[in-house]
């Protein structure tokens, strides 16, 4: 039931483009959304009966709504991205300390300074970055100061001051690291020149920039201009040692970004992959808040919005795994920025596609770093137990997880595995086979029965604790059988589940409708690990039972062959069918003349001489 006020507020939006934010009874923005049409947008979370989870719960925290009406879709974005960044909202997808990482900035002066930066502000600079790996950033600056003339001083250098000549030239001057612009000896045009080559060379475009670089030591040579051809040489020397450091991912020149994002739970991690004339030139790690049932669309779209928001130097194609939703307007508010067309593209194949695999096992890497941080601040607890905890809802960390499984063959040799795994990791001195004795044929529900019954009777009868989790491999039909084992034991407190495997579903005790967890969740990982780690034990246990009875049916049947002869025989020659087929002479090599004559004339002609 929504407040009175809300609901009057919703009846008369108008049918404009524009932001919205939905404000709790605290005053506080808890979520930030654009709209092309505010009022069929902002109505959909209340008349649609099928909405997230997560969407639902801030739903039925909304107290008020504010909303701001713009011209157009592309004003309605920026302005989103703007309040996000703004308020932090709860229940928006967030970057993690986004503000925090520095910038090269490209001052708007006569004689401009370059410096790194951690505000942003509108002064009309050039501002180039973020970079999140300050080493990379503080080895371009210090490739920058030992290869270009570019002042280091804080002068405020217009052509007034300079005139009336305020300022006299520093060291940096007379150790030949820049040209004395303070003093008027070297002219603005000169300079900013030498500034552009500069800004080529960070936005990675070494190509472009060597090939103009040579351009000026030839035509200083033909001017006979020798020093200068010579410094201009020493500096392509330099930018070509920089360059080649740099791996070349791409035969073709564009100039792309490819961007991958690994999440589970609230956390996320993206790695961005910059790649400038076909060469990577650099790596950003960037962390995500998200709220938890994220869509991987809504988290991809709101990363681009906010990381792109502060640039300007734009690459020509964004390569990502999915397609976004609002791909359209994203483009249009780049292009109006940039004044270039920039493409969103999902390969399928090729170089792009192990590109972008290669981002996605970065940003992999980096997820399990930021859990591994987590799990060392709650005292060392596995990342994944808390959050299968989380997704079962339980009322204990499953520090001891015990899985069970049946496996048989045309209904022979029924046997069960029973695996445990503590803290997340198998115990195999724990492990324990069990040979079905109650059941004749294939039932898997009357098998399971007698195994739950056989491994915690004695847990009843001792006073012990259940494990933290216990779970069948199968469905309903499985779980069904261990509940009632262990109703009839008289447990009480217990956590179980039954994981199917067709669709991955988790079904637990009275409840209809199975529990779905994310295929890229750790939880529902160590599940799986869980369950094929108990039909692996399973099946390796039947196997051995089979080939134990076959001996003892076929070979051993033989008059005067037993066990051990029977064992050499199939360990050599591979099967009874091989055996059949076996000559004297081959029989002979291996158990010998007499044995050898046994088996062969059993299966030859049945006489034994």
């Amino acid at each position: 039931m929504r407040p009175d006020k809300l609901a009057t507020q919703i009846e008369n939006l108008p049918d404009y483009p524009g932001v919205y934010q939905f404000i709790d009874s605290a005053g506080k923005v808890i979520y930030v959304g654009k709209a092309k049409n505010l009022k069929n947008r902002v109505r959909s979370y209340f008349n649609n009966k099928y909405i997230p989870p997560r969407t639902q719960a801030m739903v039925n925290k909304a107290n008020n709504l504010e909303v701001i009406v713009t011209d157009n879709e592309i004003e309605a974005l920026v302005l989103e991205n703007n309040l996000i960044k703004k308020f932090k909202p709860r229940y928006n997808v967030n970057l993690k300390d986004d503000k925090s990482y520095p910038f090269i900035k490209i001052t708007n002066e006569p004689f401009p300074r370059i410096y790194p930066t951690r505000r942003v502000v509108n002064d009309g600079g050039e501002y180039l970055g973020p970079y999140t790996d300050v080493k990379n950033m503080k080895s371009a600056l210090r490739l920058i100061n030992q290869t270009f003339k570019i002042r280091s001083c804080k002068l405020n250098l217009t052509s007034n001051n300079i005139k009336l000549g305020k300022f006299k030239v520093c060291l940096d001057y007379h150790i030949r690291k820049c040209e004395g612009p303070c003093e008027g000896l070297q002219s603005p045009e000169s300079y900013n020149e030498t500034v552009k080559q500069v800004t080529k060379l960070i936005k990675g475009k070494t190509e472009e920039l060597i090939r103009e670089m040579k351009d000026q030591m030839r035509v200083a040579a033909e001017n006979f201009e020798y020093e200068l051809a010579a410094e201009i040489r020493d500096r392509i020397l330099k930018i070509q040692t920089f360059s080649d450091k740099q791996k070349i991912v791409s035969t073709d020149a564009e100039d792309r970004d490819i961007i991958g994002i690994a999440y589970e739970g609230k956390d996320a991690s993206c790695s961005v992959l910059n790649i400038r004339n076909g060469k990577l030139i650099g790596k950003k790690e960037i962390k995500i808040n998200l709220n938890g049932n994220d869509e991987k669309t809504e988290i991809y779209s709101s990363f681009i919005k906010q990381y792109y928001s502060n640039f300007l130097d734009f690459p020509s194609e964004i390569i990502l795994e999915v397609e976004l939703e609002d791909s359209e307007i994203i483009q249009n508010w780049f292009e109006s920025v940039s004044g270039k067309k920039i493409f969103f593209t999902q390969p399928k194949r090729g170089d792009l596609k192990s590109l972008l695999k290669m981002c996605l096992e970065n940003a992999k890497l980096q997820l399990k770093e930021l859990q591994l941080q987590k799990m060392k601040k709650d005292g060392n607890i596995p990342y994944t137990l808390s959050a299968l905890k989380r997704d079962l809802r339980l009322k204990n960390l499953p520090k001891q997880i015990e899985c069970f499984d049946i496996s048989n063959l045309q209904g022979t040799d029924t046997v069960a595995s029973r695996v445990v795994f503590i803290d997340g990791k198998p115990k195999k001195n724990l492990y324990k086979k069990y040979i079905i004795k109650t059941v004749d044929g294939a039932d898997d529900f009357k098998s399971m029965r007698e195994v739950i019954f056989r491994a915690f009777v004695k847990v009843k009868e001792n006073g012990e604790n259940l494990p933290d989790l216990i779970m069948v491999d199968g469905g309903k039909g499985q779980l069904s059988s261990a509940v009632a084992v262990l109703e009839d034991l008289q447990f009480k407190d217990y956590a179980i589940i039954g994981l199917a495997k067709r669709l991955e579903e988790i079904f637990v005790p009275g409840q209809e409708d199975p529990i779905i967890i994310p295929k890229v969740s750790s939880s529902l990982k160590l599940l799986q690990q869980l369950r094929d780690e108990a039909h692996r034990f399973a099946i390796t246990f039947h196997r051995t039972r089979r080939s134990k009875r076959t001996i003892k049916t076929e070979l051993t049947g033989i008059p005067g062959i037993g066990e051990i002869i029977a064992t050499k025989l199939l360990t050599k020659i591979g099967s009874v069918q091989k055996i059949k087929e076996s000559t004297i002479e081959e029989l002979t090599e291996i158990i010998g003349t007499k044995k050898a004559s046994l088996v062969y004339n059993y299966y030859n002609n049945g006489v034994i001489k």
